[in-house]
């Protein structure tokens, strides 16, 4: 087969998923790199049909890339994940409607384009994780205590643009990371980077029936094939905080192999994109309250 990966100059030295491609080509797949942003492109010799048989983006939060997987898929082109998927979870404040509404345990969120404007919110919803948006990688995620404190970070949020704020999820200091390659969940335990004074922990561990059932149904409702999915273990069971394309599989045993043959699988097969028919909006019971507060528009609930 033959694939073509798009990869940003951020990961151009990264193992994930430059190792993948390697595997790939020691199994004998064709595989050509494209680093959108890092060189000239002929674009209308680029996306021409039959020239591979899938694209795979491993791009950052608001990266070109999304941009030529969008229109490789325009064109009838296999995506890997499907591009429909992608840019509900790069916006997290659209992710949060889509998780509320499609009955995924979530934080209740707020959004708001001026930092200021979280000191509305009450302070018995305190305290909050603020964060961008448009936010990867841990990027300006902060855990305000109190309404006060907002103004101590007002420096670093206001070149962020849009902003979510969410109820810190009470927990023991440590984040699940639970992948989904192709179907396969595999989880790991890390220190939270809201608890940096914590003993630093990283390791696989096993996945509770209760966390798989909903790491699974983040899949369903965003139409994901390769994810990640950020999940906290609190007073009323587990929550989702944030979900990611592609991630990077850390501490998962064999992780290239595996996603590699889910490549494979999803080239030959196509996406688990969802229909409106097979994920019907409800509201789960594992769903935390979605608090409204007081002379403010009912919160969205949402976790990304």
């Amino acid at each position: 087969m033959r694939f073509c990966f798009l990869v940003e100059e951020h990961y151009r030295n990264d193992g994930m998923p430059l190792d993948v491609v390697r595997q790939l080509s020691e199994w004998g797949h064709h595989v050509d790199v494209v680093r959108p942003g890092g060189s000239l492109l002929d674009l209308n010799r680029l996306v021409q049909a039959g020239d591979h048989d899938a694209w795979v983006l491993k791009t950052v939060s608001g990266g070109p890339g999304l941009g030529l997987l969008e229109a490789a898929a325009t064109v009838g082109l296999t995506t890997v994940n499907d591009a429909r998927a992608i840019r509900p979870v790069r916006d997290k404040a659209q992710a949060a409607v889509i998780a509320a509404h499609r009955g995924l345990p979530v934080p209740t969120t707020w959004a708001a384009a001026r930092w200021e404007d979280f000191g509305r919110i009450p302070d018995v919803h305190y305290p909050l994780v603020v964060k961008p948006a448009d936010g990867s990688s841990g990027r300006a995620v902060h855990l305000v205590e109190h309404p006060e404190s907002l103004a101590l970070l007002g420096a670093e949020l206001g070149g962020e643009g849009l902003l979510i704020a969410q109820p810190y999820v009470p927990n023991g200091g440590l984040d699940l990371k639970v992948y989904s390659a192709g179907g396969e969940l595999f989880a790991t335990e890390r220190t939270s980077p809201l608890h940096p004074h914590h003993p630093h922990r990283e390791r696989p561990v096993t996945l509770a029936p209760e966390v798989a059932a909903v790491a699974a149904q983040v899949g369903e409702v965003f139409g994901l094939d390769l994810y990640g999915v950020d999940i906290l273990v609190g007073p009323d069971g587990p929550v989702v905080v944030d979900v990611n394309d592609f991630p990077s599989f850390r501490q998962v045993p064999q992780a290239v192999a595996k996603v590699a043959r889910a490549v494979l699988r999803l080239a030959r097969t196509g996406s688990s994109w969802p229909s409106v028919a097979t994920v019907p909006a409800q509201a789960s019971a594992a769903a935390p309250a979605q608090a409204s507060a007081p002379g403010l528009p009912a919160a969205v609930g949402g976790g990304a």
